[in-house]
């Protein structure tokens, strides 16, 4: 049967033809059959395809139907259910082509289930759960009629003032590099033509993450060498993995805006790594070029656009209105509308649309009774995910886990707050399907204890902040504050602690807190909350804080009156039942840091794998004239790779194979891990590089494996890692990535910091 409608297909193609003669190839040649149907369309039909419309306000569902009935639109977003997009895939089989549509949208960290945020899912540097949770999501996203999501995102992010911190997966170019090809696979799965897969379309495509001062949309000025070595590898790794699609970022780079900067989109991207997939400006990127200052007008800022490769134009009509005018002055070529357009057929050939329009929406009788029905969720998986996501920070006097017969007051703004626990782009999740952390503690505790609830705070107490934060929700506030004053409120709360055994405390950041054009420039828990804190530890009771969060913060007086801290970001629409199991022992933590916490926002960026500098400060010599800041204490609260465990674990001394490497041979670094605790867990064995002496200057180590490995109370098991030359190369001045013989340090450890060190040398 699917081979008659392929044929029927390309019998209507073949119909239609107005330019050639020729008939269609056959489907199974995809170079030949985009050709061919590219010869067969008008200049209106072409530039149809390259505008991707928002669902939305500015045009209307009928015109838009309309419009793509007549050729002039090539796919759309944020429309996310089969009843919203078929009579839009009717449409365009109506048209004179028959072009199919797609339609795509931001499934970052889930669609309907939502998992952890990634910053979450980098924690659990867990790759096996991170792509389950990538396979899910394609899995709903497909079964709603989606084709294409705008993710993975893997800006490196060193910076925590940046609100989209929260959508990346951290600091680390070799962590998140192996987590974009992870991702990448998830949501393509054996092929982005298959039913049950959706096309990825990577992103920020460049450096978003680098932005001057965490400020979003603000310019990237960056070294070619630091390019290469830290920031362009994940974007590199996706496209390995077959990404079909990148979205371009919004920022400038070294002064040319990525989505006009034909060295990006052309030399590097195109040539340099082969790519030969889909190309997307972000929102409204386009017309932006006339803001950003390199366009005198829409026309200027078009011709730029189609020059430099941008396929398609998201959001933006100035294709539609420039590109006809700017081919007939020869201002640009029909080769610049023809590659685009191929790009975009081509996109929809993988996607498989060609061969079925109807791939993911499906027949009208098959369609669900109730698209928000919670058989379509998958919350056990989600559960176990969020669990593998948690960090614990601080567990002094083993605080935790909690006795499940004690009597526990459960605070804080966050302890119930169901659409923060989604976290920033939580897709098409419901707040109301999302299990809040008292629910999650009511559903452990059952009968056996007690939870006493205060809201103890709001999020914050300045009322402009909570205007910005509830400025774009038309439908309902996000944030909205208990009436009651902040005296009251902290009163209820120290009364609750006062009746417990021990007090937990939900505090950190509303989901609009950490998002896109959320960035800060304070990184404390907002002082509505502190004030909470501080009455709680009055109180004298053990305190234990789960932070929600999506980005570092500068929680040192925290850490001082805590007895616990486990970091939680956000969770997800299983988060509560997650973070309870945690809290009382029935999962035993094993979360890493992805990224570093800073003691204070004066210390950003810090990051870990830093380069060598002429005077480093040393711990416990004198600070004069050594590179630190003298009213602090030099050094992260936290580091990268960080994370405790409610059992024991310990390295053995490091052995390697030999103490030299050739350039063909490997190098075995060995280690024993042990569970010296009482408790069976899991944890991160951490192996990382430092160059000792080379060309240029080189940072003072870099992650370059790991091994999740879980241990019964008491097992030893021995990890080996293989070195080779490949994990030696870096980039060097003439970006040339070789590696240069002479010596380097091998660390193993359990975080960056706490490790141990042994050498060996390269040879020529």
């Amino acid at each position: 049967m699917k081979k008659l409608c392929l044929l029927g297909l390309v019998a209507t193609l073949a119909s239609h033809s107005v330019v050639a003669e020729t008939k269609p190839a056959a489907l199974k040649d995809k170079d030949a059959f985009v050709s061919d149907l590219l010869g067969q369309m008008t200049l209106d039909e072409k530039i149809g395809q390259l505008r991707l419309i928002s669902i939305g306000p500015e045009m209307p569902r009928e015109m838009i139907r309309k419009e793509i009935a007549a050729g002039r639109i090539g796919g759309t977003f944020n429309s996310i259910t089969r009843p919203e997009n078929r009579p839009m895939q009717d449409a365009a089989m109506r048209s004179r082509l028959k072009i199919p549509m797609f339609f795509a949208y931001d499934v970052i960290h889930g669609h309907r289930t939502i998992f952890p945020i990634s910053l979450a899912l980098a924690s659990s540097w867990d790759m096996d759960a991170i792509g389950r949770s990538g396979r899910i999501a394609a899995k709903e996203a497909a079964a709603d009629s989606l084709d294409l999501t705008f993710a993975p995102m893997v800006d490196i992010s060193r910076d925590a003032r940046w609100g989209r911190t929260s959508e990346g997966f951290g600091e680390d170019t070799y962590l998140v590099s192996r987590i974009s090809e992870v991702m990448v696979k998830a949501f393509q799965g054996p092929s982005p033509a298959q039913a049950d897969s959706i096309m990825a379309s990577v992103k920020h495509f460049a450096l978003y993450g680098a932005v001057e001062g965490g400020r979003d949309y603000n310019v990237v000025d960056m070294s070619p060498v630091k390019m290469y070595q830290d920031y362009l590898p994940p974007y590199h790794a996706a496209i390995k993995a077959g990404a079909g699609g990148v979205m371009v970022a919004l920022n400038s780079i070294n002064g040319v805006p990525a989505t006009a900067n034909t060295w990006l989109m052309n030399d590097l991207l195109r040539k340099e790594w082969g790519f030969k997939g889909l190309t997307v400006s972000d929102h409204g990127a386009i017309f932006e070029l006339i803001k950003h200052g390199v366009a005198k007008d829409g026309r200027e800022a078009a011709k730029l656009a189609i020059k430099a490769g941008i396929d398609m134009s998201m959001n933006d009509q100035l294709y539609g209105k420039e590109l006809p005018g700017l081919l007939k002055s020869g201002e640009i070529e029909q080769s610049d509308i023809d590659n685009a357009v191929r790009e975009v057929l081509g996109a929809k050939y993988d996607m498989g649309l060609f061969a079925d329009p109807y791939l993911r929406i499906g027949k009208a009788e098959d369609d669900p009774a109730d698209t928000y029905a919670e058989s379509r969720l998958h919350r056990s998986e989600a559960r176990d995910i969020a669990r593998r996501s948690l960090v614990l920070l601080k567990n002094h006097n083993d605080t935790l886990p909690l006795k499940k017969s004690a009597t526990i007051a459960l605070v804080g703004p966050l302890a119930k707050a169901p659409i923060d626990m989604m976290g920033s782009w939580a897709a098409a999740g419901k707040p109301a399907q999302s299990v809040t952390l008292l629910d999650g503690m009511n559903a452990v505790i059952g009968e056996k204890g007690q939870v006493i609830y205060a809201r103890g705070a709001n999020i914050t107490g300045d009322k402009a902040v909570v205007d910005y934060l509830n400025f774009l929700n038309f439908d309902a506030p996000e944030v909205v504050d208990d009436p009651r004053s902040a005296q009251a409120l902290i009163d209820e709360a120290v009364k609750a602690a006062n009746s417990a055994d021990v007090v937990v405390a939900a505090v950190g950041e509303s989901r609009g807190m950490s998002h896109e054009s959320s960035s800060r420039t304070d990184l404390n828990i907002p002082q509505s909350q502190r004030d909470l804190i501080k009455a709680l530890k009055a109180t004298g009771k053990p305190l234990v804080l789960v932070l929600m969060n999506g980005r570092p913060l500068s929680i040192l007086e925290e850490h001082q009156q805590a007895d616990a801290i486990l970091e939680t970001w956000f969770a997800g629409t299983e988060g509560g039942n997650a973070i309870a199991d945690v809290l009382f022992g029935d999962y035993n933590p094993s979360g890493k840091l992805p990224i570093t916490f800073p003691r204070s926002v004066g210390q950003i960026p810090t990051y870990y794998n830093h380069l060598t500098i002429g005077r480093p400060f040393t711990p416990g010599k004198p600070g004069n004239y050594t590179s630190q800041y003298f009213d602090d204490t030099t050094g992260p609260l936290y580091p990268f790779g960080y994370g405790l465990s409610y059992t024991r674990f310990s390295l053995s001394d490091m052995a390697l194979s030999s103490t030299t490497l050739n350039k063909t041979g490997k190098l075995d670094a060995s280690v024993t891990l042990k569970n010296t605790g009482k408790l069976d867990g899991e944890t991160v064995v951490q192996l990382y590089i430092q160059d000792v002496a080379g060309s240029m200057i080189r940072p003072i180590k870099e992650l370059k494996n790991f091994q999740k490995i879980l241990l019964k109370a008491g097992e030893s098991k021995v990890v080996h890692f293989s070195i080779s030359e490949d994990d030696l190369k870096f980039y060097n001045t003439q970006l040339k990535f070789a590696a240069e013989p002479g010596e380097f340090n091998v660390q193993i450890g359990l975080d960056s910091q706490d490790v141990q060190q042994q050498s060996f040398e390269l040879l020529e």
